[in-house]
């Protein structure tokens, strides 16, 4: 494409150092259809007559139902999509083929079919955190009065309602698609018709390239348009907390599956065994999911590390960008799925979370706050169920083994109906701020849950 300029043929080595349609050719759809706008552009300034045209479209819906096919032949000497696409329309169709490039660089064209395909992989991902989320609300209206014991240093902390717990996922992935839509509105600007870095003389009507590729904006400085992946790395950032929220709810899943906590079963169909020891069971996709999250990391890092040094505007740099946003995009898409698979498939220990959800530390709180109720100050009333805890353990009984004369040896605050703090039910219904799991607050939950997920 610039033998022109050089009279050598460029160095195997080279080309194979430089290639990028290894990795690139998954953009061939965004290519053609950006081709497509860009030669109506060129029709209406009068560049290409309705007959060049119509074969050019002609030609590249052609070469994109081969490629979708698998009859197409990728060449590495031509570098990338761009050329491909671009040297096989002008060998089936002629000049006009040659003409499709006039007023573009492969500049401008690659910012354009990047912003397009993660534009459609916005949307794909949003549609996967829906349905990660439906699976999450569907365990948890399975499983709506359990309840289970709530952690904090992973050490057992207070009760919560089973559901209660996975609907904070649900907030969690609520947050990341709102993030993942912020990300869509930045990236869906049009850059196309910004050239190489200054435009061209050659002047086109971005504005009707933008309605026919249904960008709202189009780019307003033609040295920022081709430089930009702003818009990359805001999506690989969205998409690095999804990776933590997974990889958290993977390591919840992990430990319920454990027989210490024996709180959740998973499918067959999600879990593997060992090929020495018979009697395993392994969460094996909580446990993808949880290591998988470094890639996305990774993935974040790289492209910021690959942008933070270099001038305006285009340099080759630029295209280490590809893979870490392929792979991050096709990591995230893969871990969502199967995690909503994971989960449909899951039910509750039901009798291992009572027998843990039994032991009344769970309602050492509770018992502070009755001790308010008396009127005592909560600093006060710490101390003196800390004082009865200790007493617990020195004894190597629970609370509610002690009698009403030892709480009474600590407090005459403590009376006779002290012992009803420890019924869970009772406790959980307490637990009534907004907010909190109490079984009503967590029925309207889940109910605002399957309303809105059911709507789409």
């Amino acid at each position: 494409m610039w033998h022109g300029r050089f009279s050598a043929p460029t160095a195997d080595l080279l080309l194979r150092y430089s290639e990028s349609i290894r990795f690139d050719w998954r953009l061939w759809r965004h290519d053609i259809e950006g081709s497509i706008a860009h030669c109506a552009a060129l029709e209406a300034a009068g560049l290409l007559t309705s007959e060049e045209r119509e074969k050019i479209v002609e030609g590249l819906r052609g070469i994109g139902s081969d490629i979708e096919a698998g009859r197409f032949e990728f060449r590495t000497e031509l570098e990338d999509i761009h050329m491909n696409i671009e040297r096989e329309l002008t060998r089936r169709i002629g000049d006009a083929g040659a003409k499709l490039h006039t007023a573009r660089s492969r500049n401008d064209q690659v910012a354009l079919d990047l912003r397009l395909y993660l534009r459609a992989e916005c949307d794909e991902i949003a549609g996967r955190l829906r349905d990660l989320q439906r699976a999450l609300t569907v365990l948890a209206a399975r499983h709506e009065s359990v309840v289970i014991p709530g952690y904090t240093h992973l050490q057992r902390a207070q009760p919560v309602l089973f559901a209660h717990h996975l609907l904070a996922y649900v907030e969690m992935l609520e947050r990341d698609a709102g993030r993942i839509a912020d990300a869509r509105k930045r990236l869906n600007v049009l850059p196309l018709g910004s050239g190489a870095i200054a435009g061209s003389t050659i002047v086109l009507d971005r504005l009707l390239v933008a309605s026919l590729l249904d960008f709202p904006e189009i780019t307003q400085n033609s040295m920022d348009a081709v430089s930009d992946r702003d818009f990359a790395a805001e999506l690989l950032a969205a998409l690095a907390l999804v990776a933590v929220h997974l990889s958290r709810l993977s390591e919840d899943v992990i430990l319920w599956c454990s027989s210490e906590f024996g709180f959740l079963t998973l499918s067959d169909a999600y879990t593997t065994g060992s090929s020495l020891m018979p009697q395993k069971k392994n969460p094996d996709a909580a446990e993808l999911t949880r290591g998988k999250a470094g890639r996305v990391f990774g993935a974040l890092v790289s492209l910021l590390t690959t942008l933070k040094g270099l001038p305006l505007t285009y340099n080759r740099d630029m295209q280490e960008d590809k893979e870490p946003v392929f792979d991050a995009v096709d990591t995230i898409r893969m871990a969502l799925e199967v995690n909503a698979g994971m989960l449909a498939g899951a039910r509750v220990n039901e009798a291992a979370a009572a027998a843990a959800v039994a032991d009344p530390m769970l309602l050492a709180t509770d018992l502070a706050d009755y001790l308010v109720r008396k009127g005592v100050p909560f600093r006060r009333a710490h101390e003196d169920v800390g004082r009865a805890v200790a007493l617990c353990t020195s004894r190597g009984c629970r609370l509610t083994e002690l009698s009403l004369a030892d709480y009474q040896a600590i407090t005459p605050a403590y009376g006779p109906d002290l012992f009803e703090i420890f019924d869970v039910q009772k406790a959980m219904a307490a637990r009534k701020a907004v907010g909190a799991p109490s079984p009503a607050n967590v029925r309207a939950q889940l109910e605002r849950w399957q309303e809105k997920l059911n709507a789409g």
